[in-house]
């Protein structure tokens, strides 16, 4: 959530996102992970010329307000990125994958920023859609050593 990691993920992601093909209409996932990936996303996207809107998925819907258990700028009909953090198990995006399209929206792909190597991605196989990474825990720990 610093001001340096918003600046670096949010561009980093977008590119990734171009290079795969996707072109969202809004990106989101699961509260609070998903959410500053997400935001920063939608600031590249606007900073870009090509807006692409942000959502949150709440953990249940409230029981007062509007209720929603997606909040944003989402609609019925986007095509949609589920954002993650990280992906372990891949329950979260399956989560936020089963809201979003119980809500009507076309859910195109999930991007993490980490692939924890844990089954994840492999387990969001069964959704249909492609499942991306912008690295894996491997790839983080070979820059440490």
């Amino acid at each position: 959530m610093s001001p340096d990691g918003l600046a670096t993920i949010g561009p980093l992601a977008l590119e990734r996102l171009r290079a795969a093909g996707l072109r969202p209409d809004s990106v989101g996932g699961l509260t609070l992970g998903a959410d500053p990936v997400s935001y920063a996303i939608a600031l590249a996207s606007a900073q870009g010329g090509d807006p692409v809107r942000a959502f949150t998925v709440r953990k249940e819907a409230k029981a007062h307000g509007t209720g929603k258990l997606i909040e944003g700028p989402f609609a019925a009909g986007d095509r949609v990125v589920i954002i993650e953090d990280v992906i372990t198990t891949g329950g979260s995006a399956h989560r936020a994958i089963s809201a979003v399209r119980e809500a009507g929206g076309l859910v195109i792909g999930v991007l993490a920023v980490v692939d924890r190597e844990e089954g994840g991605c492999e387990n969001l196989s069964s959704t249909g859609v492609p499942v991306f990474a912008l690295t894996t825990v491997s790839e983080i720990l070979a820059q440490l050593a």
